[in-house]
């Protein structure tokens, strides 16, 4: 009796130090990534009336490819950092039945720099009461050794640039 009371006791304590080590501060956690990483670059690339081909090159598979939706391609990206919160983005790029892109939708949105956003700056087209006024560069002083380099490159001349024959594309 007593040993089985000993025997319960020390595992007892045993799972409890092994659940206590789960979430002991200090133990690291990996980031878990899953899907398809999805820039702004990369939709800001896409432009209607490209080819599924075309989007494949610049987004790349996509994750999933609905068999009842055939002209909708979806990419999911989602990460969730050591022991935080999960984040899941989402875009879904629609095609016309003739395989041309005729729109997007989701977590991006062209021209919508989540940077821009993070900044404050906006990324359409600026008043022009808000635009700044273009600065005057100051002349560099006589003899100095910004004023010789600002000859050097005014006095730069341009070579054109050579080009290549075309590669024959019938065999001989």
């Amino acid at each position: 009796m007593q040993k089985t009371k000993l025997l319960l006791t020390s595992l007892t304590l045993t799972g409890l130090f092994a659940l206590a080590g789960c979430s002991f501060p200090g133990v690291y956690k990996i980031d878990i990534q899953q899907g398809n990483v999805v820039t702004q670059d990369m939709i800001d690339q896409l432009r209607p009336g490209m080819t599924r081909r075309q989007v494949r090159f610049i987004m790349g598979n996509p994750l999933l490819t609905d068999t009842f939706h055939a002209n909708r391609w979806d990419y999911l990206y989602s990460i969730q950092p050591g022991g935080g919160q999960r984040l899941q983005e989402r875009i879904s790029v629609n095609f016309s039945a003739e395989d041309q892109l005729v729109g997007l939708s989701g977590d991006f949105m062209p021209g919508v720099s989540r940077d821009q956003a993070i900044l404050g700056e906006d990324s359409g087209a600026s008043t022009p009461a808000a635009s700044p006024q273009p600065q005057v560069e100051e002349k560099p002083a006589p003899g100095s050794l910004l004023e010789q380099i600002q000859r050097e490159v005014d006095n730069v001349q341009t070579v054109p640039v050579p080009t290549p024959e075309p590669l024959e594309t019938t065999p001989q």
